[in-house]
C-alpha cells in the first residue's frame, strides 16, 4: 500500500489537521492485516525473534514472580497490566514496520535507537497516559474486592457476581486503552505528529470502525491467551505478527498524509535482495 508523502518543508503546520481522517473498514480487514503481518514478519525473520523471544521471557519472568512472591490473583492482575502497557513493547517492531515499508534493509538495534531518539517525548507522553489508566483500573479493581466473598467456600452466585463485576471493569478499561492505543503509536512512529493528535485519531478511527475493531480486537486477546497457553513460547512469534499486522492496519485505516513523515531509522540504502 502506497502512502501520499510529502517533504518535511512543504508543511505549513499552522494548517495541518487536529484528527487525521480515516477510512472505512470491512470485517475482513483485520485478516488482511494478519495475513501481511506475516509476511513482514518473514522479511525481518532474524530481528522478529529476537524481539519476540525477549518480550516473551520478559512477560513470562514477570509473571513467575508474581506467582511465586504474591498469588493467584495478583498473578493475574500483572497480566491484566501488561494488555495494558503492551502497545509500548511495539515501538521497536513498528520501525522496523517502517523500515520495510521503504523497501530497506531491517536492522532491530537501529530500529529502537532511533524510535527512542526521535520519539522519545511523544512515547513518554502516551506512556504516562496509559500508566494512569493502569492506576485507574488497578484503583477500581481494589474498590470491587468488597464484592469478594468472605466466606471459605462462597456460594457460586455470590462468586458468579464477583467474577462479573470485575470482569465488566476490566473490559471498560481494556476498551479504552485499545482505542488509544491501536493507531497512535504506528502513527507517531511514522509521522511527525504529537501524542494528542495520535490519540484522538486513534480513537476516533475505532469509533468509527466498531465492528472491525472488534474483530481485531478478539484476534489480538486469542493470539495472547494462545501464546500464554504454550507456556510463552508462542508469544515469540505471535507478538511480533500482531505488531506488524497493527502497523499495517494503521496504513490501511489513517489517512495521515497532511503530517510530515519521519525519516527516523530509515537508511538511505535500498534494500538487497
Amino acid at each position: 500500500m502506497t502512502v501520499n508523502d510529502h517533504e518535511d518543508a512543504g508543511f505549513d503546520r499552522s494548517t495541518m489537521p487536529f484528527v487525521a481522517p480515516c477510512r472505512r473498514l470491512g470485517p475482513a480487514a483485520p485478516f488482511r492485516w494478519l495475513r501481511r503481518g506475516v509476511s513482514d514478519f518473514r522479511r525481518a525473520l532474524p530481528q522478529s525473534l529476537a524481539y519476540g523471544f525477549f518480550m516473551a521471557i520478559t512477560m513470562a519472568v514477570v509473571v513467575l514472580l508474581a506467582w511465586t512472591y504474591g498469588s493467584h490473583w495478583f498473578m493475574l492482575a500483572m497480566i491484566g497490566g501488561f494488555a495494558f502497557l503492551a502497545p509500548l513493547t511495539c515501538i521497536g517492531l513498528y520501525a522496523i514496520s517502517a523500515q520495510l515499508e521503504r523497501g530497506q534493509q531491517p536492522s532491530l538495534r537501529r530500529s529502537l535507537r532511533a524510535a527512542l531518539q526521535r520519539h522519545l517525548g511523544n512515547e513518554m507522553v502516551f506512556a504516562l497516559a496509559l500508566l494512569v489508566i493502569f492506576m485507574i483500573w488497578a484503583r477500581a479493581g481494589a474498590m470491587i474486592s468488597v464484592f469478594l466473598p468472605m466466606e471459605g467456600h462462597p456460594e457460586p452466585a455470590e462468586l458468579i457476581s464477583y467474577l462479573t463485576i470485575g470482569s465488566m471493569v476490566g473490559a471498560l478499561f481494556a476498551i479504552v486503552t485499545f482505542s488509544a492505543s491501536a493507531f497512535s503509536l504506528p502513527m507517531i512512529i511514522h509521522r511527525d505528529v504529537d501524542s494528542v493528535t495520535a490519540i484522538v485519531t486513534s480513537i476516533n478511527a475505532v469509533l468509527r470502525n466498531k465492528f472491525a475493531m472488534l474483530i481485531w480486537l478478539g484476534l489480538i486477546v486469542f493470539g495472547l491467551l494462545l501464546g500464554v497457553l504454550t507456556a510463552f513460547l508462542g508469544l515469540t512469534v505471535i507478538l511480533p505478527v500482531i505488531g506488524y499486522a497493527a502497523w499495517q492496519g494503521y496504513l490501511e485505516t489513517i489517512d495521515a498524509s497532511g503530517f510530515p513523515r519521519h525519516t527516523a531509522g530509515i537508511t538511505s540504502t535500498p534494500r538487497t535482495k
